[in-house]
């Protein structure tokens, strides 16, 4: 028996025309400067972030994202 796809066909072909026509445009587009810069304030930033804050609101922010991942409403 064949597979049956969770997408009609109009869906499916969609997204191939998707990928056909804005998959190679989306790579070339990029600006390999502004993605090295991009990558370089994304190293600094987490630890600029960290040294900033006080050790209470480090604490509140630590808090608030356990109560997020122990909540119910994930389930």
């Amino acid at each position: 028996m064949p597979k049956r796809s969770s997408k009609d066909l109009n869906e499916a072909a969609y997204d191939l025309v998707q990928k056909v026509t804005q998959g190679d445009a989306q790579k070339a587009s990029k600006n390999p400067a502004a993605v090295a810069l991009g990558k370089l304030g994304g190293l600094k930033g987490g630890k600029a972030r960290a040294a900033k804050l006080s050790a209470k609101r480090r604490s509140a922010i630590a808090r608030k994202a356990a109560f997020q991942r122990w909540s119910n409403k994930n389930l």
